[in-house]
This record gives structure tokens, C-alpha cells and sequence, in this order.
């Protein structure tokens, strides 16, 4: 962190506004190059000329805002020049700024990087910097300002300060048995790892609705040949992203749209037409045969089936009809016509008519899936978990703090206490054996 980065932090491209940011030891050393020599005061903007170093030319008029360390985004000094958002503009910009000693571009992720490093966040808080940014629905939005805001890290954070006082307190009693220390410790422990165990599980049982809402539920329209699958989906999308053809057949592959249904991130997959008889097939029809089988293999792994009838057939499609289950909507295509199939042929399951032709239906199918959606997810005030990674740490801590309750000796208690401490580390980037010793020194007043 000795250089001096700099990089576009608005969006490439022409626009009104161009944000260039530079953070690191020489940003006001190269601000003086560019802008002059003067008193720059820290969160005060100022205007000024931009000068190249090399030729003198005048590059721009720009709003300057430097920061001082360590009160800034990445910790470090850092200037902000707000220019005109044209691309000769920037380009002329980053030219200067890359003939300044000891700066150089910005490696992808870097700022926040080194937000990271100097304390500015922790990795949840890192990682929610990207979901804000990423974030295209409103509920996504809400769930990486929570995490950005320290929702997820208060939680590992309390967790962690926990399991650092009682380990700790155990190590104490291990190390130093001569010491004047409280009697019946390990037998005290017992009941914070259980709840702690207890927490930590209740915390993993979330239906995975962080990792659903970070990266959208999945939904797999799934039908018989020409049920109108890809012109629902079409007409969902509201725009033509799937081929639409009476031959059936003509999907083959799986087309995936994004949707935001009602403020949450959907992920629609428009699939081939049921014909499992067509797998394994060769020649030109294998190709269709590939695709079939991606469609089952799809609807197995959906989060909601979305199954489409032909509704003017006199039965439904039977290997449609084997998808119904708890995550299927069902849903008869063609009400514009003459409806044939009664409603009783799908066990009570709760049938949507619709036409995607005229349109008929779809605000209802819509409603459905929300609902639905909704119901998956569920209503947690409580911050989710958002990424894999997370899972897998606060698995390994749940099963290292359960073998600590039944290890036969202290010291292998102490060790699984200190593995499910590192997992918790690992979430947040902050693991530091300093803690124990604080903890141990201030609690028992060792070495007086």
C-alpha cells in the first residue's frame, strides 16, 4: 500500500459527471501537480484547473475533494475529482495521473481492498459493497445496506467476542491452575456453547433466503411441446427474448431472463418441451434430446416450477403433470380458446387460467409467483446469510463447538473452541489471537 492508485469510479462511457479516485500517500502531492499549489481543507470541495504535468495543456475544469487520512473510504488520503463525463476528458485525466511518480491504475476491487486492510470494514461489509452495487431490485438493495451498515458483522462480531471470553476463560484454567481464579469454569462454558450452538442454527435455517435474494430465485417454465412456454415467458419478460414457432421443438436450449417481480430478483428459464421419449436419440435429434434433459434437470434443481398446459387438450400433459408438487404453479395456457381440460385433473392443486395472447391471466400468474416467492423467502428482520462461503464457516464452526461439549479432555475443548473461532473469523477477516490474551490478563489479573 505504498503506491498511489487511481481509477474511473463512475461508470465508463459518455455521461455528465466523470468520478476519478485516487487514495494513497501521494494523492495530494499529485493534486498539486495537477491543480497547483495551495491549502486543500479535508470534505471541502473546491473548483479547479487541471493542468497536465507534462505539457501544460489545460485537461478540464473539475470539482476537487480530497480526504485525509485515516477519515476516508479507504483509510489512506484520497482525492476525488469530479470532471466533465466526457471520454477525451477522463482519458486525458488518467494519462496525467499515470505520469505522477509512484501512482498506478487500480487492480479491480482495490479501493475497497484497502478499506479492508486499514479497519475501514470487514469482508461482510466489503462483500455488501458489491451487492449495493450489483443490487437490481429493491428488496436487494435493502438486504446490501443492512450488510453494509454491519448487520452481519455485529452478529458474527458478538458471537466471536463470546466464545474469545469463555475460551479464554478456559485456557486460564488449563494454563494456569495455580492462579486465583474462579472455581467450576469449563462446567459455566457448558451452557454458552450450547446456545451459542443453538443461535448459530437457527441462524443457518434461513431457507438460504440471503443467497435467494442476492442472486434471485430460480424459476423453470416447464411444459409440454407448444404449451406457449416461450411466448410466456416473452410476455413476462415484456420484451421478445425467446423464438417463438408452432414447430415443436424449436427450443433447445435454456433461455434465462431476469425479472424483478414485485421488488424481487427472479431468474425465469424458459426450457425445452417435455419429451422424455426424445432422450437419447442421435443425430439432429439429439440435439433436442440434450435439451430435454436439461429442462428435467432444471425443474429438479428450480426453486419454482412453473407448469404450463396446453389447455385446450382434453388431459393434461402426463409428464408435466409428474412435476406437481409443493413448488409448482400450475397454470393453463390458451383461455382465448375453447378450455378443455377440467380443473380436477391436477389433485386440488390451485390452477391460473391465462391467455398469453391477449394477456388474459398474466397479472394473476404474477401475483402467484410473488406470493410464492414471497412464502419461500419468508419475513426475517434478522441479516441473512448472502454468500456460500458464510454457510460453510458457520457449518464448520456449529460442528467444531458440538465436538467441544463431548471432547474428553480441556485442551481438546480449548482446541475445537479455537478452530470454530477461526471459522468465525474467516467470515468477517478478523481473527487475532491478541484477544484471547487481552481477555485472559484483564479478566484474571495473571502476573501481578
Amino acid at each position: 500500500m505504498s503506491e498511489t492508485i487511481y481509477a474511473l469510479a463512475s461508470a465508463p462511457g459518455r455521461a455528465g459527471v466523470a468520478l476519478v479516485r485516487v487514495s494513497g500517500p501521494d494523492s495530494f502531492k499529485s493534486l498539486s501537480v495537477l491543480a497547483g499549489e495551495a491549502v486543500y481543507t479535508p470534505r471541502k470541495a473546491v473548483l479547479r484547473k487541471l493542468t497536465a504535468p507534462q505539457t501544460g495543456e489545460l485537461i478540464d475544469h473539475a470539482l476537487i475533494l480530497p480526504f485525509k487520512a485515516p477519515a476516508s473510504y479507504t483509510g489512506e488520503d484520497i482525492v476525488e475529482y469530479h470532471l466533465h463525463g466526457g471520454v477525451a476528458v477522463v482519458e486525458a485525466l488518467l494519462a496525467a495521473l499515470a505520469a505522477c511518480p509512484g501512482h498506478r491504475l487500480a487492480a479491480p476491487g482495490e479501493f475497497t481492498r484497502r478499506a479492508f486492510e486499514n479497519g475501514r470494514m470487514d469482508l461482510t461489509e466489503a462483500e455488501a459493497v458489491a451487492d449495493l452495487i450489483n443490487a437490481e431490485t429493491q428488496v436487494q438493495r435493502h438486504q446490501a445496506l443492512l450488510q453494509m451498515e454491519g448487520a452481519l458483522s455485529r452478529l458474527y462480531q458478538g458471537w466471536s467476542h463470546i466464545l474469545t471470553q469463555n475460551l479464554a476463560h478456559l485456557e486460564a484454567d488449563i494454563e494456569f491452575p495455580d492462579e486465583d481464579l474462579p472455581e467450576g469454569i469449563s462446567p459455566q462454558i457448558r451452557p454458552v456453547i450450547e446456545d451459542l450452538i443453538t443461535q448459530i442454527s437457527a441462524h443457518l435455517d434461513d431457507n438460504r433466503r440471503g443467497e435467494r435474494l442476492r442472486s434471485g430465485v430460480h424459476i423453470a417454465v416447464i411444459g409440454a411441446p407448444n404449451a406457449g412456454k416461450s411466448s410466456l415467458v416473452n410476455a413476462l419478460a415484456q420484451r421478445d427474448v425467446a423464438i417463438v414457432s408452432a414447430l415443436a421443438g424449436t427450443t433447445r436450449d435454456i433461455v434465462e431472463i431476469h425479472l424483478d417481480l414485485g421488488g424481487y430478483p427472479a431468474i425465469l428459464a424458459d426450457t425445452a418441451g417435455l419429451r422424455p421419449e426424445q432422450i437419447g436419440q442421435e443425430g439432429q435429434e439429439s440435439i433436442e434430446s440434450e435439451g430435454i434433459r436439461r429442462a428435467l434437470k432444471r425443474a429438479e434443481e428450480a426453486d419454482i416450477r412453473l407448469l404450463l398446459f396446453d389447455g385446450t387438450q382434453e388431459v393434461p400433459d402426463a409428464h408435466t403433470l409428474a412435476l406437481c408438487g409443493e413448488r409448482a404453479v400450475i397454470a393453463l395456457n390458451k383461455a382465448d380458446c375453447e378450455l378443455k381440460m377440467g380443473r380436477d385433473a391436477f389433485g386440488g392443486h390451485p390452477v391460473i387460467s391465462l391467455s398469453v395472447q391477449t394477456g388474459e391471466g398474466l397479472e394473476a400468474l404474477t401475483g402467484a409467483l410473488l406470493a410464492r416467492i414471497k412464502n419461500l423467502i419468508g419475513l426475517r428482520e434478522a441479516p441473512s446469510l448472502t454468500r456460500a462461503r458464510h454457510r460453510e464457516a458457520l457449518e464448520e464452526a456449529k460442528a467444531a463447538l458440538s465436538r467441544s461439549l463431548t471432547a474428553p479432555l480441556p485442551e481438546l475443548s480449548a482446541e475445537d473452541l479455537r478452530l470454530a473461532l477461526r471459522a468465525l473469523g474467516r467470515i468477517t477477516g478478523r481473527v487475532s489471537a491478541e484477544d484471547l490474551l487481552d481477555v485472559i490478563f484483564s479478566d484474571f489479573c495473571i502476573g501481578k
